[in-house]
């Protein structure tokens, strides 16, 4: 039976719909710095630049939830344009899901980065060579990196993105490594 147009069926939906939007904005770190930094891992990352061949640990967020600015540069100079040599502010939100799927899968393990940051002249040339980048990438916007984690199957590294539900999740068996991105939780 509906009552100002919404059956009891909808309801239940709309009601379903909220919660996983409230766990969402939990999960997508929208929370205060002090109750995030309980909920997670240390603020390290471990990371191998396969283009660059350069390696970097980093802790990059105190056990308090206050991020280190210097350590934050680091990683955005890690992650450049290998292309361009350029650099950008990468997403910290992104930061944080990579370090999410690290710990997740065993928080020693290097994560080896395929591609960071892109500039928008390589982007636009992997287009022209008819490569699967997206005009509108978040690799462009700094929201994004592709990676693979050595000695763990990517599906594995897939599964436990999916389940983490922060962003975006692709998987390229052929080219042999996971896209993450901090935009909506999404898949393919």
């Amino acid at each position: 039976m509906s009552s100002g147009g919404l059956t009891l069926s909808n309801r239940r939906d709309f009601l379903r719909t909220v919660a996983a939007g409230a766990a969402l904005l939990a999960t997508r770190l929208v929370i205060p710095a002090e109750a995030r930094a309980s909920r997670l891992p240390a603020g390290r990352l471990t990371l191998f630049n396969l283009q660059t061949e350069e390696r970097l640990s980093v802790t990059y967020r105190t056990e308090s939830g206050t991020y280190d600015q210097s350590a934050l540069d680091e990683l955005n100079h890690f992650l450049r344009c290998h292309h361009t040599n350029e650099t950008t502010t990468m997403d910290v939100q992104l930061i944080e899901f990579v370090n999410l799927v690290q710990q997740r899968i065993g928080g020693r393990r290097d994560i080896y980065i395929v591609s960071g940051y892109r500039s928008p002249e390589y982007n636009a040339q992997l287009i022209k060579m008819g490569t699967r980048a997206a005009r509108h990438s978040y690799h462009v916007s700094g929201q994004a990196v592709d990676l693979q984690i050595p000695g763990v199957p990517l599906r594995t590294v897939r599964e436990v993105a999916l389940r983490l539900g922060c962003g975006g999740v692709g998987y390229y068996p052929r080219g042999k490594f996971v896209h993450l991105d901090s935009g909506p939780f999404r898949h393919w």
